[in-house]
């Protein structure tokens, strides 16, 4: 992505040197809510009384800006980078106070109250579940209702049942089709039961879930601001754990498995045309082979497979961050929120 003008400064620079791992940032919805946070945050503490009014108002200004999407290409550190987020939110405080302009300072302004071990976790937790409620439910809705759709439309289409893959009594197309709808549904119902606590954020915990430096009232008026987020039922498992998106993203998995189902019994249904069972005729999108022109292939169960595969694996990386949770506070977060919303966009689109 090329940068116009760098609006960042020194501390960004060196993370951008320290961490050339793998050329992938960290996901942009996250960096789009570190703005909304920090400029209700701003809000916040200017009416707090700990924040001059007019350097809260261009801190606020500018971390709408960021939200909105207008500064993306001024993150450009590796998601690969320290487990807590503080260089990304570093990153965030730098370019706020540049786009706020004179007399505004990264740390005691922009950051204000805050500190990366409990904003950055509050970001990537509120993206995810922004991503799943605004993407992925109306897609998976969407889905469950064409295969109902389909289950109906097959409801007299009888054909032979299989079990441990050898024929078995007759059941109906659309009663196969019925089963894959649901299970699509009760995957939408997982994902939709694990939000609320995906959704409770650490805000207010600062540094180690005390709330140093913070005002009792901060978390409070930023989420009701916001719109968004609920207070943890503890502060200190908020800070400490991530077990809110390792639920989330088990979710998720359980719906990469139920897809893993379907697009197999589709390909399986599809095969042949001569030798195959035949019961399917799946469309022709593109030239099966380069070898064999006439050749039709199952290229969307395909990529569904693929992608259900990723976010299988994706869960393993998720789980395993989950754990690295030593005593106050999990410093696996980066690696989290590059699987849980990489994992949220693979099945949206799939």
């Amino acid at each position: 992505m090329a940068v116009q003008h760098e609006l960042w400064g020194p501390e960004t620079s060196k993370a951008v040197d320290n961490f050339p791992v793998s050329g992938e940032r960290v996901p942009v919805p996250v960096v789009r809510w570190l703005g909304r946070v920090k400029a209700e945050a701003a809000r916040v503490n200017a009416e707090l009384g700990l924040l001059d009014a007019d350097v809260a108002e261009r801190i606020a200004q500018a971390g709408d800006e960021v939200a909105r999407g207008e500064h993306d290409d001024q993150f450009p550190i590796d998601v690969f980078q320290t487990g807590s987020g503080t260089s990304t939110n570093t990153n965030a405080n730098e370019v706020i106070a540049n786009l706020a302009g004179d007399g505004v300072h990264p740390n005691d302004h922009v950051n204000l109250g805050q500190s990366s071990n409990d904003v950055f976790p509050s970001a990537v937790h509120l993206a995810a579940v922004a991503e799943v409620r605004e993407q992925l439910l109306p897609a998976t809705e969407r889905l469950a209702d064409a295969l109902s759709a389909k289950g109906s439309a097959f409801a007299d289409i009888v054909k032979a049942g299989r079990t441990h893959m050898m024929d078995a009594v007759p059941v109906t197309l659309g009663q196969e089709f019925a089963g894959y709808a649901a299970q699509i549904s009760l995957g939408r119902d997982r994902i939709s039961d694990a939000l609320g606590r995906a959704e409770q954020i650490p805000l207010g915990g600062t540094a180690t879930g005390t709330g140093l430096n913070t005002h009792a009232e901060f978390a409070a008026r930023v989420r009701e601001r916001l719109g968004a987020g609920q207070a943890p039922l503890d502060r200190f498992e908020a800070q400490g754990s991530r077990d809110g998106l390792v639920e989330l993203h088990g979710a998720l998995k359980v719906v990469a498995v139920s897809l893993t189902k379907i697009a197999n019994d589709l390909v399986l249904m599809g095969s042949g045309p001569r030798t195959g069972l035949g019961e399917l005729m799946l469309p022709e999108l593109q030239k099966g082979s380069s070898i064999m022109p006439g050749k039709v292939n199952p290229v969307i169960p395909e990529v569904v497979l693929q992608v259900a595969a990723q976010v299988i694996g994706n869960d393993t990386a998720v789980t395993i961050g989950g754990m690295q949770g030593q005593f106050e506070l999990n410093v696996r977060v980066p690696l989290m929120a590059r699987n849980v919303l990489g994992s949220i966009g693979l099945l949206t689109s799939a």
